[in-house]
């Protein structure tokens, strides 16, 4: 492990992992220009996917990217150690999963103890665990006839969607949903805006403990 210790003025500096899309990342994006996230500053995009729109969204807004293939990979020790040379490269302290679909070890994860979170898209303990991702998350919740959902920020630990819950928001479901109209609902009333304001808390909190312990870590 290496450790480098950052003055108590400057910003968190915050990786974001993604394989797809980015909105959720565009939610970051967004709430750092209007000040919502301002303790902590994005100062990487880590994606697992050579082709993943999220890399358009971050040189769109001059963050810096760095694309770690893991099909290209042959180990799981191999992807991993192209995520530790990004993060010390970038003396990033937080992790934020963002639609971010490589697994990540449990040694790895237990070297960044509440420095990683994650977005999940129902009510924890609720639709969640292993295989629980994407459409199926909100396929469930309407098979199953739940009144209400909506979406979990956690911390990331060795179980799958079994962290330490940091912030909640419920979403109502209608009568008519689908899964497509449910999850662009939850994504728009819950996980853009508890995400940001998550980042932000775990940011406070990183910024409170600096000088006792700053991860960049192997």
């Amino acid at each position: 492990m290496t450790v480098k210790r950052r003055k108590v003025t400057e910003p968190v500096r915050i990786a974001v992992f993604v394989s797809g899309g980015g909105t959720n990342l565009q939610a970051l994006i967004d709430a750092q220009k209007d000040g919502i996230l301002r303790t902590g500053k994005i100062s990487l995009v880590l994606s697992s996917k050579r082709d993943a729109y999220a890399l358009t969204r971050a040189n769109d807004n001059d963050i810096p990217t760095v694309v770690v293939p893991r099909k290209e990979c042959a180990t799981q020790a191999e992807f991993e150690e192209g995520i530790y040379t990004a993060l010390r490269e970038y003396h990033i302290e937080l992790i934020v999963l963002a639609g971010f679909l490589s697994i990540l070890s449990e040694d790895f994860v237990q070297k960044w103890p509440r420095r990683i979170i994650n977005v999940h898209p129902s009510l924890i303990p609720s639709f969640c665990g292993k295989g629980y991702y994407g459409l199926r998350v909100h396929e469930e919740a309407l098979k199953y006839g739940v009144k209400v959902t909506g979406a979990t920020v956690h911390f990331v630990n060795e179980v799958t969607d079994g962290g330490e819950i940091i912030l909640q928001k419920s979403v109502a479901i209608h009568k008519n949903d689908t899964p497509e109209s449910l999850q662009q609902r939850v994504m728009r009333q819950a996980e853009w805006v508890l995400l940001p304001r998550a980042a932000e808390q775990v940011s406070l909190e990183i910024l409170y403990n600096r000088g006792k312990t700053t991860p960049n870590k192997q």
